[in-house]
């Protein structure tokens, strides 16, 4: 067999099969990775790329590497669930960065944060007055999570005691041109309304690339032509 014929199959199987430990390891794996997923990532990726381009090597321990890392996150991931203290010493303990508004610089220093990152984890907040935080912490994702003081948070209807209904989920009944049945049914509606609504607008399914319904069965639209929004 060819070289590049067998490095083509070998880099086909390695992307099946990471694949297929990825969503064994979970949606988690690529969202907010814990320190040792990250490594268990970089890993797994670099032993693809060996099992696709080492021809010398036999492809079957590439896989059996593959595995066995996978085997040691769940094993550890099932640990952390069990255990609190595994857990810590795993994942770490969330790290009080600014509290009673005033700056933890000792905690600062642990995290190894200077004072230009802090701004610009706070703007990513959409905080852009440190006078206005009364507590801020690190996860143990390296995510800054903010708690305004009461006087800059945004006022909701409980402040003001204003009555309000259960807001429901909104729904996507459309998308590439196609109906999607069963979400039209979750939301108690049918193919009969939406087609009566499309066509007091004057237009088709096939011209819609996407819509969506809200709890108040308003219709979002976003069609090919870009031309019809919300009704």
């Amino acid at each position: 067999m060819p070289d590049w014929l067998e490095v083509a199959l070998r880099t086909l199987m390695a992307v099946v099969i990471l694949f297929i430990l990825t969503r064994i390891l979970g949606k988690r794996q690529i969202s907010q990775l814990s320190l040792f997923e990250y490594i268990t990532g970089i890993s797994i990726g670099n032993l693809a790329a060996y099992l696709s381009l080492d021809t010398d090597s036999n492809w079957v321990i590439g896989i059996v590497a593959m595995s066995v890392w996978v085997a040691v996150s769940l094993g550890i991931e099932f640990l952390q669930l069990k255990s609190k203290k595994a857990r810590d010493i795993l994942d770490g303990k969330p790290t009080i960065i600014m509290q009673n508004g005033k700056i933890l610089e000792n905690n600062m220093k642990k995290e190894r944060i200077t004072s230009d990152e802090l701004l610009e984890m706070l703007r990513m907040k959409n905080v852009f007055d440190v006078s206005q935080v009364e507590f801020a912490v690190m996860d143990t994702s390296g995510e800054l999570n903010v708690l305004l003081k009461k006087e800059h948070q945004p006022l909701t209807p409980s402040d003001i005691n204003l009555p309000v209904t259960p807001e429901k989920f909104s729904m996507s009944v459309i998308m590439d041109g196609k109906i999607l049945e069963d979400s039209l049914k979750r939301v108690g509606l049918n193919e009969n309304w939406l087609n009566a609504k499309l066509e007091k607008l004057g237009t088709k399914v096939e011209r819609i690339y996407f819509a969506q319904v809200d709890s108040q069965n308003k219709l979002y639209l976003d069609p090919y032509e870009d031309s019809i929004n919300a009704h």
